[in-house]
């Protein structure tokens, strides 16, 4: 009787499962509508109805595209490409009425925020719609085509009352990348008689999964850094309309149910308005109403924050709008058994489907209180502007002063030349290598959580990051406070300052390994064949100075000739946006040209270990610094074969941040090592490193801040407070190591989210970097955690046999955009031979 019972039961779930796989589009839609028949369903035209197989990006662009044709509601808009050359549409949906004055209505939406006194009771309220920034979190983009296809389609006098009045700006794929390449691993591994077993082949994904965009960065960490062209053409986006509100379709573990914010509001970052949280939690109340319309429930005000602003759900929180995150369970291909019964893929679309409808009702419901806040957002900034400026700058380094500044043009943020040399304390700004930014500007709170210092916390647990200063990140001078007589003219086109070379040399060339792109210029004269050396010691050399690392480029004995050679590096010179100088003599003030202090330097062949064990951010952001920055080669090494490759021709081999490797790969690396490779690990390999006596170290004994008094209820936050989440520490150097060739200043900011201590060296030249005695600079860490940081290292090097090994506790390319820290890594490609 059990054993009939219990097939009962499992037939009627496959026959479930199978009846969810044929759902048609009305399952999705409201019942009480009629549909305009003139406008294409989205299985007349990709094939197949919504959740019958996960949408690829191709043919849901080509859905939306019919759509805008067919459509009087939807115009289209390409906003640029992805790194595979996908396209990122925006499609913008309103009244037929509103179309024919949209950008009148544009300009209307964004004076009303420069002038408070502007009545807004009759505009229109604008909302930005994204889905699935991670690509695997699939439900989101396939939601798009049920929800675009009720926006172009959806009749009577509702319908038009909220088209009318709302403008939505609706994104139907944040991660076009993404999302291709889990579609199509969901796809292929589709049964006809779809098996619901989680440990079917389809619910896990092959390294790096779907989640990331090409480089395998996480786009939903992007939005203030604004370093991937997805997030360069959003941002743009953003800041022409200013929405009023913006929702970021996510999806979490299959064994839970629906997320909607608020979340929990005390880890909500101290720069925003209550008010934000309050209208979030008002929102909420017309998501609940409609998801217990349909039956499916959902939880909100236990889990996720608004502190990080880089996220979808909070970068709108600091510019006058509402950001809300929607989590839903996942069913991560297109049926799975969990804990609340058999998830399937459509149940997870129409649920995000309702929430993007739930959201318009809110609103159109909620319209004038929402565009008022908005409003009294940026008069309040106006109320509490500062008559002062921040200045950043590296007097020796253009780029990446450059880089910083661009980031703040992406986000419409004033930014002024200075207007000639000064010096703030010990820090000096020059003219050209330096900006400033009044703080009387309309993003000025926008650019105090972009500048922000922060060591003291209502709350210690924070899912993301606790500190992301932008000086400390790009590795710039900066001072507040400056009065506004420093600003020269205000930047309206930011321009590379311009590399050169200035004289044609019988003896060589001279280049500073301070600029930002003196790797990418290095590895293209060494790509070239040329000799290049390094010098081991300051010197000057016809009264200028040159600093450790400088880069001698000799004139004789080259595969060039001297026209050549000059037109060359002239080239390299422009392309690389530094100066090269020609140089008169090799009789210096301190080493000579010819001395032995200029150390020769050897093309380096890098590989990188990726694939399972490996953290695949960590991996993509080493691999966007070479292709993307330094336009070097590195070779990706799949942990599958690696074992079974001949690693000889490699002089270079980077291991991510990873935790074991198996013993035939242990001794693989020893080997090559011992025969002359340099081996650099980054943070939890360094463990690993260790465990195998690649890398002899002492780590200091992690240890927990006392938990009296701590409840059954509140052990798991105990324990999250122990966590390094992301947090700026600063380091003192020896600049004289080659690891810190190219630094000007004795000290650098260091972002760690480790907690692995190594204990500096007895012999102080064995530690060229070194945690200070009092090292936080921003964010958030334990006291017991924070005590073993002092005077710890995030630096090691080895020798081993014939080779080297390095290692680092701490990301030194974390989310690309910490520029200030990258120098780091080239250096101990380059320069590992002289540690």
């Amino acid at each position: 009787m059990r054993k009939t019972i219990l097939l009962l039961v499992l037939t009627l779930c496959t026959l479930s499962i199978q009846a969810q796989d044929k759902v048609k589009l009305s399952y999705y839609l409201p019942q009480n509508l009629t549909y305009n028949t003139n406008i294409p369903t989205p299985a007349s035209i990709i094939g197949h109805e919504v959740g019958e197989w996960h949408i690829t990006h191709d043919k849901l662009i080509m859905y939306m595209k019919a759509l805008a044709k067919a459509s009087d509601r939807i115009v289209i808009e390409e906003r640029g490409k992805t790194y595979e050359g996908r396209p990122l549409l925006l499609l913008k949906i309103t009244s037929p009425k509103n179309h024919n004055n949209l950008e009148n209505i544009r300009i209307k939406h964004i004076e009303a925020t420069n002038n408070a006194t502007l009545d807004v009771t009759n505009s229109p309220i604008v909302v930005y719609q994204g889905f699935s920034i991670h690509g695997n979190e699939a439900s989101g983009s396939n939601a798009a085509l049920a929800a675009a296809y009720y926006f172009a389609a959806a009749e009577g006098n509702e319908i038009e009352r909220v088209l009318n009045n709302t403008i939505i700006l609706f994104d139907p794929s944040l991660n076009p990348d993404g999302l291709q390449r889990f579609a199509y691993w969901a796809n292929t591994n589709k049964s006809k008689n779809i098996n619901p077993d989680p440990n079917d082949r389809e619910y896990t994904e092959v390294w790096p999964r779907g989640r990331t965009n090409h480089y395998w960065f996480d786009m939903n960490r992007d939005w203030l850094p604004v370093q991937l062209p997805e997030s360069q053409s959003r941002i743009q986006t953003f800041h022409k309309w200013l929405p009023n509100v913006l929702t970021d379709h996510h999806e979490m573990g299959s064994n839970s149910t629906f997320f909607f914010q608020p979340g929990i509001q005390s880890r909500t970052h101290p720069l925003t308005p209550k008010m934000n949280q309050e209208l979030t939690k008002e929102i909420a109340t017309y998501h609940a109403k409609a998801f217990d319309k349909i039956g499916s429930i959902y939880y909100s005000e236990e889990s996720f924050d608004d502190f990080y602003y880089g996220k979808g759900s909070t970068f709108p929180d600091i510019n006058g709008s509402i950001g809300i995150l929607f989590e839903q369970g996942s069913s991560r291909g297109h049926a799975q058994e969990t804990n609340n019964g058999i998830l399937t893929f459509p149940f997870t679309i129409r649920n995000q489907f309702t929430a993007a409808l739930s959201t318009i009702e809110a609103a159109n419901s909620m319209r004038v209180k929402i565009l008022k806040f908005q409003q009294k957002f940026y008069k309040n900034s106006r109320d509490a502007f500062e008559k002062n400026a921040l200045v950043f700058g590296d007097e020796k380094d253009a780029a990446k002063t450059y880089h910083l500044a661009e980031v703040l043009k992406r986000h419409n943020i004033k930014i002024h030349e200075l207007k000639s040399d000064f010096t703030s304390g010990s820090k000096k700004f020059k003219k050209g290598y330096s900006y400033v930014i009044p703080m009387n500007q309309k993003n000025s709170r926008l650019v105090k959580a972009m500048f922000d210092v922060r060591k003291e916390f209502k709350d210690s647990l924070f899912y993301d990051v606790s500190a992301w200063t932008f000086n400390h990140a790009f590795g710039v001078d900066f001072a507040e406070n400056v009065p506004q007589s420093k600003m020269g003219k205000k930047v309206e086109k930011l321009e590379f300052k311009r590399g050169s070379l200035d004289v044609k040399s019988k003896v060589g060339y001279l280049m500073s390994w301070n600029e930002y792109y003196a790797p990418k210029a290095l590895n293209a004269i060494l790509t070239k064949g040329l000799r290049a050396k390094v010098a081991l010691k300051n010197f000057k050399n016809n009264g200028m100075a040159y600093d450790y690392g400088t880069i001698f480029i000799p004139a004789q004995n080259q595969s060039l000739n001297a026209k050549e050679l000059y037109e060359f590096l002239a080239r390299v010179s422009e392309e690389s946006h530094l100066q090269i100088s020609g140089v008169s003599t090799g009789l210096n003030q301190g080493i000579d040209l010819g001395s032995n202090n200029f150390a020769a330097i050897k093309k380096q062949k890098v590989a990188m270990l990726v694939g399972d064990g490996i953290y695949g951010n960590d991996a993509g952001e080493i691999w966007h610094l070479f292709d993307q920055r330094f336009d070097m080669h590195i070779t990706k090494l799949d942990m599958n074969y690696f074992n079974r490759i001949d690693i000889s021709k490699y002089s270079t081999l980077i291991v991510p941040n990873s935790y074991s490797m198996s013993k035939s790969t242990t001794n693989k690396l020893k080997n090559w090592v011992r025969e002359g490779g340099t081996l650099i690990g980054y943070r939890n390999s360094i463990n690993w490193f260790i465990n195998n006596d690649l890398l002899k170290a002492k780590l200091k004994k992690v240890k927990r801040d006392s938990i009296n008094n701590v409840t059954f209820e509140n052990r798991r936050n105990s324990s999250g407070a122990q966590v390094i989440g992301g947090a700026i520490f600063k380091a003192s150097l020896d600049r004289s190591h080659p690891i810190n060739f190219g630094y000007k200043n004795d000290e650098l900011a260091l972002f760690r989210n480790t907690t692995v201590f190594m204990q500096p060296d007895k012999r102080s030249y064995n530690n060229p970097i070194q945690y200070t005695n009092n090292p936080l600079l921003s964010g958030y860490i334990s006291k017991s955690n924070l005590a073993q940081l002092k005077s710890s290292v995030p630096f090691k090097v080895q020798r081993l046999g014939r080779g080297k090994v390095i290692g680092f506790t701490d990301n030194t390319n974390f989310r690309g955009f910490w520029y200030g820290t990258n120098k780091l890594l080239m250096n101990a490609i380059f320069f590992s031979k002289m540690m």
